[in-house]
């Protein structure tokens, strides 16, 4: 099996639990405890430790793989969807190990529970929100865009519109979703009354 082809299936298992985690934030956007509520349930499935070690494994996967595939195809990448592909590849691959390393900080270092408020915790330090807007932004942004290129890729043969479409409606969409997650964390939709144990993550005076 080639590198390709089981860096397409370890991005449907990570895929898989993305979509759950995005259904996770727009749950939130009635409230923590709503956020909260659905965490709790969907813990049961990919909190298993059988499940866990897998999407470790597979992120691990993902994240070694897309950078080979960024720098081995850099001279050959040609067009701007194929380089669109590859910085969203990247972001991704940044995105992964940043977060999944802070979950499992926050989780074994600083015993936090990393629900709601471990995520939104950066947007009510300052000057902490102008790192964590853009960093959960573009990380949205960069899943639904690297699947609508692939797809675009999936599609030769069809119209030039119908193979844009597959490219600029999952941009148009995880955009919209990226905008609703931010503005919940940051407190828009709700008062958002941060634990000090999780601020103090960012500045331990407030403890």
């Amino acid at each position: 099996m080639t590198l390709r082809r089981l860096h397409a299936l370890s991005a449907m298992v990570i895929t898989a639990f993305a979509c759950l985690h995005i259904a996770n934030h727009l749950a939130g956007l009635g409230g923590a405890s709503a956020h909260i509520a659905f965490m709790e349930t969907a813990r049961v499935v990919y909190r298993n430790r059988a499940v866990e070690w897998v999407l470790l494994a597979c992120v691990g996967f993902q994240i070694i793989s897309g950078l080979v595939f960024v720098i081995r195809g850099w001279k050959q990448r040609h067009g701007g969807i194929a380089w669109l592909q590859a910085a969203s590849g990247a972001y991704l691959s940044f995105f992964l190990a940043v977060h999944v390393g802070a979950v499992l900080f926050g989780r074994a270092a600083l015993g936090l529970n990393t629900n709601f408020y471990f995520a939104a915790a950066g947007f009510h330090v300052a000057p902490f929100q102008f790192f964590f807007a853009p960093y959960y932004f573009l990380a949205v942004l960069a899943l639904f865009t690297h699947l609508g290129c692939a797809a675009y890729w999936q599609s030769e043969g069809r119209p030039r519109l119908a193979r844009a479409l597959m490219v600029v409606v999952p941009c148009a969409v995880g955009a919209v979703i990226s905008l609703l997650i931010v503005l919940s964390l940051a407190g828009a939709f709700f008062p958002v009354d941060i634990p000090a144990s999780y601020k103090a993550s960012y500045d331990p005076s407030t403890l």
